[in-house]
């Protein structure tokens, strides 16, 4: 090796050992939750858009077009480089017609399909979540054979107890990886009082999806899937221990992250929690 080509090589191994250095340890992407921006989005769809992909955002969970001709909303998508990584679906109608929610998947090119509420009265009960249980897994069969996978985002009022765990650990138990797993939101593990990192612990895998929510010190919180969205603040500044989260999310096999701020300040919050994320080490 004559001395120039030493020289280069040299600099390109220096270059690369700076470049680990600086980057964050956490590089995983970040995507939004539509549902943040619900009111902002029907008053300006193009603009709006805009500003999401301006934050640095390039995956998105939502599912629809807000009133705008599809082909409209995804031209718009393009322009934008936003991509639809999950749709959602109401648990009735994929119960009914599973292949509705194919069709709404395949037309977004999304990957998933999250279903974020199982119908039921006063309390969740075991019957309530058997019940869902046969539907997720006949369902996601379906689903699976399509290249889509079906994901249940938990609301809190799973944890409630049942036998040696929670009812949750039932639905955990007996859904079928191969057709149905989970998208957790770690406020709605924390409201009701358990520990996010704990559960992706106990259940490495099952989480493909994540959505990124942070509460506000001090909630009271419950076992009934209710919460007050004014006590979503900016990541890093609530009790939910979003760093610890991040790390554990990362073992445990999370894909897809997606900020879920529900509150009136999502749209300064949501670049706050960005950064946020981009500090981590």
């Amino acid at each position: 090796m004559n001395a120039l080509k030493f020289a280069l090589l040299k600099r390109m191994v220096l270059l690369c050992v700076v470049v680990f250095i600086t980057l964050p340890a956490f590089c995983q992407e970040i995507g939004v939750q539509l549902y943040s921006f619900r009111n902002q989005i029907p008053k300006d769809i193009p603009g709006m858009l805009e500003k999401i992909s301006k934050m640095g955002i390039r995956e998105l969970e939502g599912g629809g077009s807000y009133g705008m001709p599809v082909e409209d909303f995804k031209a718009l998508l393009k322009k934008n480089n936003l991509k639809v990584i999950s749709v959602g679906a109401d648990f009735k109608k994929l119960a009914e017609d599973p292949q509705a929610s194919v069709d709404l998947a395949k037309q977004y090119g999304a990957k998933y399909v999250m279903v974020a509420w199982i119908p039921h009265g006063e309390t969740f009960t075991i019957d309530d979540a058997k019940k869902a249980v046969e539907v997720f897994n006949r369902t996601g069969k379906i689903l699976k054979e399509n290249d889509i996978n079906l994901c249940y985002h938990a609301h809190g009022y799973e944890f409630l107890p049942y036998e040696d765990g929670t009812i949750f650990d039932y639905m955990a138990k007996h859904m079928n990886p191969a057709y149905a797993n989970f998208e957790m939101d770690v406020f709605w593990v924390k409201h009701p009082g358990h520990d996010p990192v704990a559960l992706l612990q106990k259940y490495p895998g099952r989480f493909p999806l994540m959505h990124l929510k942070d509460r506000n010190p001090g909630t009271e919180g419950n076992q009934k899937g209710q919460a007050d969205v004014e006590t979503n603040v900016v990541l890093g500044s609530g009790d939910v221990g979003i760093a610890a989260v991040m790390k554990a999310a990362k073992k445990a096999g999370v894909k897809h992250y997606f900020i879920e701020d529900e509150s009136s300040r999502s749209l300064e919050q949501v670049p706050q929690s960005l950064m946020y994320l981009k500090s981590l080490k």
